[in-house]
Order: structure tokens, then sequence, then C-alpha cells
């Protein structure tokens, strides 16, 4: 019955809070940091109390002139408060255009650019150390989350604001725009609506009512700008369960709260599960209590996945992979359990999700894709965004009849399983699966936190490595694990840090090719 009440109207985040509260009025978000705009609201409150916060930031925000169909760029240091902003501003009919805390200053000014003379929501230390002075122009108010500076407005000068009522939209207006992950550029605005955010929670909700009771708590660590957060925390929040929401991924207090409030289900990036494997050995079992992983943001690796399911005690455990993009929302999915082993093959994402979306794979030389001969992958879905904000040709583009090029290649097995084998752009000619060789290589040297494969300058393939702890990488066990792979250059060995990476922890492959081409 929920799913069908909201499905008429769309996700509203406007009133997602208060919804939420009038369902579950105690329930309980527990944060690992303080949030900006009410530091006083502590690490431990209640969607009560942050529905009063949102209704509160809402009128303030109505009080410097933000009204309907006004767009509102938040850009602030790294916080749930982001998330919430988003909610604040379409309380109001207002559209968030949410730019994560890690794009540099002038990317960001050219978003604003792109996005017309809005609303910027930013915070002093943003615009002391890392933004242009020219986003002052580019900005018809600035409004601070924290500090003071010149020529803005602070958000807490404004308590006392006089309460507004909630501004109903369409659902099929926009309600939100976020930014794709720009491993290939600059970032582009996607633009989301009520409709196409229902269309996305409605698999995900039914995935997570099915495996964890209500009394479990959900454990998010997502990029708050990222358009999953926005399916994963209204999941949470709406059918009732303690949501924990981290900021951080640093294994240490990660466990340390893990501990305390053992989540039933967990959402992450795929890198930061990678993190988490060393809680596996925590004596206090801080995954014991999870029957459900989760992640959907890029490719994850057998041994992660194998090491995280052992580290539960549930029975029927089981890591949730979904296969898909900031466009079109998860596409298709599978699971994972014991049974499968260490060295799966994690290149097969899994299925389409029946009578909600689609996939097929175009053939790219008028020859049937095969594993060896992989083609474009397509997918439909209600899920996707209706435009490129300021670039709507650009969007139009990547739609073919209703099919959308994912800028993936891979094939389909005759049971139907989609198996993604690598992004066009970072296809090395004589590899047929980066990514299958980097699944092969982490399973082989347990060391590794990462390794990506990227061209050399002559184009021969250069595995690039991180280790835990930052130890040498050890030659022996190298060569062991390369044995019967493709031919490759010597590995070089980087800080994890020092890769470049998007919001949501993926490398920007391409630009760390420049990188170590640069380097050499």
């Amino acid at each position: 019955m929920l799913l069908q009440r909201i499905g008429n109207k769309g996700i509203r985040l406007g009133t997602l809070f208060d919804r939420a509260a009038a369902r579950h009025p105690a329930g309980v978000v527990i944060l690992d940091h303080d949030l900006d705009l009410a530091p006083d609201l502590g690490r431990r409150t209640t969607l009560t109390e942050l529905a009063g916060l949102i209704d509160d930031l809402a009128s303030r925000l109505w009080s410097v002139g933000v009204r309907p169909g006004d767009h509102v760029v938040v850009h602030k240091s790294d916080g749930f408060d982001i998330t919430l902003l988003a909610c604040v501003a379409a309380r109001i009919g207002a559209i968030p255009v949410l730019l994560s805390p890690k794009l540099d200053g002038a990317t960001v000014a050219e978003l604003l650019r792109r996005v017309g003379r809005p609303f910027l929501v930013t915070d002093a230390a943003k615009l002391e150390n890392a933004l242009p002075a020219e986003v002052l122009e580019l900005s018809r108010r600035v409004l601070l989350a924290s500090g003071e500076y010149a020529g803005t407005i602070s958000i807490a000068s404004l308590a006392g604001a006089p309460r507004v009522p909630a501004v109903s939209m369409p659902a099929d207006h926009p309600t939100l725009v976020t930014h794709t992950s720009g491993t290939t550029g600059t970032p582009k605005l996607a633009v989301h609506t009520g409709t196409t955010f229902q269309a996305r929670y409605r698999p995900q909700a039914t995935i997570v009512s099915a495996a964890v009771r209500r009394s479990e708590p959900l454990a998010v660590h997502v990029s708050f700008v990222h358009s999953r957060m926005f399916t994963a925390m209204p999941i949470a929040i709406l059918q009732g369960h303690p949501l924990i929401v981290l900021r951080d991924d640093d294994p240490a207090p990660v466990a340390d709260l893990f501990a305390q409030v053992p989540p039933g289900f967990i959402e992450a990036h795929p890198n930061t599960f990678l993190r988490w494997e060393v809680l596996a050995d925590d004596p206090r079992g801080p995954l014991a209590n999870v029957k459900y992983f989760s992640s959907t943001f890029d490719a994850i690796h057998p041994r992660t996945v194998n090491r995280l399911l052992r580290a539960s005690r549930r029975k029927g455990r089981r890591f949730a992979q979904a296969y898909g993009q900031s466009e079109v929302g998860p596409i298709a999915a599978r699971t994972y359990s014991l049974k499968d082993g260490a060295d799966f093959n994690g290149r097969c994402v899994g299925v389409p999700f029946p009578g909600m979306t689609g996939v097929r794979v175009v053939s790219r030389d008028g020859n049937p894709p095969t594993r060896e001969n992989p083609g474009f992958i397509e997918v439909r879905s209600d899920g996707r965004i209706v435009s490129y904000l300021g670039e709507h040709q650009r969007w139009e583009k990547q739609v073919n009849e209703g099919w959308w090029r994912m800028g993936d290649v891979g094939f389909r097995t005759r049971k139907g399983c989609l198996h993604l084998l690598d992004r066009e752009v970072d296809e090395i000619p004589g590899i047929r699966s980066t990514l299958e060789i980097e699944d092969k290589l982490f399973t082989r040297v347990p060391e590794l936190v990462e390794v990506i494969i990227v061209p050399g300058a002559d184009g021969t393939p250069v595995p690039v490595v991180c280790t835990r702890e930052d130890k040498p990488l050890d030659p022996v066990a190298w060569q062991a694990a390369v044995a019967g792979l493709p031919p490759m250059a010597e590995p070089v060995q980087w800080r994890l840090d020092d890769l470049p990476q998007t919001a949501t922890t993926k490398i920007k492959r391409l630009e760390l090719a420049r990188l170590l081409g640069s380097a050499t």
C-alpha cells in the first residue's frame, strides 16, 4: 500500500520527513558528524525534529526571496545537511541543484553559469579556500550554512522567519538536479522529477522491505549529492528503519558505531566496502548482524563480496549489486551468497527488474554481441532523467527511440543475464575486459586495496596499484598473480589518496592515465 500511495504522486522531497514523522514520530536518525546548519541538534535525532528543522529552514529561504521554480545550488562542506537542504528547497517549490564538495572551484563556476544565476548555498570555508570570487556575481544571492563572508547572507541570521506552508508541485515537475560523475570531463546536470524518482524507489523499496525487519537499522554511506541518496534515505525513513548516516568511511570509527548500533542493511560505495574488508577481522563483529549489503555505483570485486559475507553471521545473508547510472537509476541486479565463492564472475551484473526496466545490447559491427565481440549496452526505464540542464540536445543524443545509451560495452547470456565488460572510453586494444582482469588481481593479491588498468603512452596496459597501509608490493606475488593474464607493463604503485576520484569514489580513469603520462 505504501508504494501505491506514493506512486501516484511521485517522491515528494519537500514533505518527505513530515510524512515519515507522521508514521514513525520517534524514528531515529544517527549521524557520525554534526550538522553545520544545526550543530546543537546532536548526532542522534528523530524524524520529528528533522521535519521541524526542514520546515524552519524552508521558511528562511522563502524570507530572502526563494520561490517555486527557482534553482537553489548547494555546494558546501560535506555533511548530511546537503541532503536536507534539497528537501528544504523542494518544500517551497524550488529546484535544488546539488554539487559535490569535491568539485574544484572552476567547475563549480562553470556549472553555476549553466544553471543561470541561481541562489547559492555554500559556507565561508568554501568561499575562502576553494571557490573563485566570480561565484558571487554568478549567483542571485549567496547564503551561508556556516561562517561569515562579505556580500553574503548567513542562514543563521534568518532565524525566526515566519513559517510558510509547503508548496505542492506536479509529479512531473523538476524536483532535483544532480550531476554526473565527471569521469570523462565536466559533469552534466541531470534533471529528475518526482515521477522518475518514484520509478527508481519502487524496486529498491521492495527489496529492503523483504530483506530486513523494520526494527533493524539501515546504514547509508553514499555521497550526499548523489541521486541514490534520495532513494536510499526515503526507503529507510518511510519504512520505519532507524537510519545511520555516515559522512566518513574510516574503518575504525565505523566499527565503533556498528558495534554499538548493529545495522541489518548497509548501502555504500564499492570502494567503501573495499575499505571495510578489515571490519571482518574485528572481534566485536561490527558486520555480524548484516542481512544485506547493497551497492549500485561501480564494479564490486568478488574478493570484497566474499570477505563481507563471511563477516556476517546472519542466516541467508546476501550481497546485492545493481547496475545503473545517475541518468537512469538501477537497471539490473543480482545477489551473491557465500555459495558463489571468492572468485565468481563479477562481470555478471544481473537481469532487469521485471516490468520496470529493460536492457538490450546493440551490435557494433553487424555481428551478434558476444563475450569476444561486446556491443553497446542500452536501457529503458521510467526512472530516466528528463534532461541535462542547459544541455538538452546532449541528452537527446543519448536517446534512441526510448533506449538510453549507457556508454558501456557488454553482452547478454542465453538466460538474459547482462555482462558488463568495460566503459567504451576505457577499452584497451588486446584486453577483453579491464574490469575482469582487475577482479582476478584483487582475488590473487590480498594486500591490494585498488588496482586500475589504464593505457600507457604507447597503448600498453599499465596496472596502477595501491596496497593496504601503502606497503611495497611483493614482486614475487605479483608475478604469480599475472600468470595467464594478457601482457601488461610493470605495475606502478600509488597512494590511494592520490588517485583522482569522483564524488562516489570512482577512479577517474582518463585523468589517471593523463597523470600517469605526465609523471613519466
